[in-house]
């Protein structure tokens, strides 16, 4: 019997991506932005996917300009037909899809009781339907590749209950996340298509920053980090590592799993 650890790929080459192609939602700013500019860095061609098609180019220069291949695609990721429509311009332009990062979400503080009901409807439609409907346009092309990577960005938020802020229905969207994700990693493990989360914990992109500097913002960062074994906040590069290692090979036999990056809040 061969000895697997003699005869494998180099492991540094099975965390390169190059002849892969990805494809970002939200890609244009924040969390989105780091994971286009990590999987462009490690060799993948990338379609930069957002609501807004300007932050979108701006995002896909700076891959160009650092030597990757990357495209800008404008996607309502609630709307079926803008979805298919995303998935076509990336096979129009590269003939498939390995890697479909769908990022793309929102956030808002609001009690429970006093939430109406449009803040719930657009809160599920975002965060949980949007990656229901990128992860099935992606896999009608990755299943009968027989290969794929889905990663979705969840939260530690789907797995804990924050305080002291008030986010009921986001939570709950994203512990829709994580179940719905085990689901099909469970459908679709036999047939090549490997679906994980990356669950940051508090981490500093621009919408947050934009909640801190509220009064009431002011008054919850010192609770985040007391509660933060670390002390701190998570950079988006501190996230960057995760969505190479589950897009790449490396990761080839990991699915349904979860990766929390919350420099240790959950631990406690």
């Amino acid at each position: 019997m061969s000895d697997p650890v003699l005869t494998a790929r180099p492991i540094l080459e099975r965390f390169h991506l190059a002849g892969r192609v990805a494809l970002v939602t939200g890609g244009g700013q924040g969390i989105g932005r780091a994971f286009a500019h990590a999987l462009g860095e490690a060799g993948a061609a990338v379609a930069v996917a957002d609501l807004s098609l300007a932050t979108a180019e701006t995002v896909a220069h700076e891959l160009v300009q650092k030597g990757a291949e990357a495209i800008a695609v404008p996607v309502d990721v609630t709307k079926a037909a803008s979805v298919q429509a995303m998935i076509d311009a990336i096979l129009a332009k590269w003939g498939h899809l390995t890697i479909g990062v769908n990022n793309a979400g929102m956030g808002q503080w609001v009690a429970a009781e006093a939430m109406s009901e449009a803040d719930w409807d657009k809160m599920m439609t975002l965060n949980l339907k949007g990656v229901f409907l990128c992860m099935q346009a992606e896999a009608r092309v990755m299943l009968p590749a027989g290969y794929g990577k889905i990663i979705n960005t969840a939260s530690m938020s789907g797995s804990i209950v924050n305080t002291p802020q008030n986010q009921a229905h986001y939570n709950a969207s994203k512990a829709g996340v994580l179940h719905l994700s085990r689901s099909v990693a469970a459908e679709w493990a036999t047939r090549g298509v490997r679906v994980n989360c990356i669950s940051p914990g508090y981490t500093r992109t621009k919408l947050v920053q934009d909640l801190l500097d509220t009064p009431e913002g002011q008054k919850v960062l010192p609770t985040w980090m007391g509660m933060t074994p670390m002390g701190k906040m998570a950079e988006v590069t501190d996230l960057q590592g995760a969505v190479v290692y589950l897009a790449a090979a490396a990761s080839d036999f990991m699915t349904a799993a979860d990766i929390v990056i919350d420099g240790g809040y959950a631990a406690w």
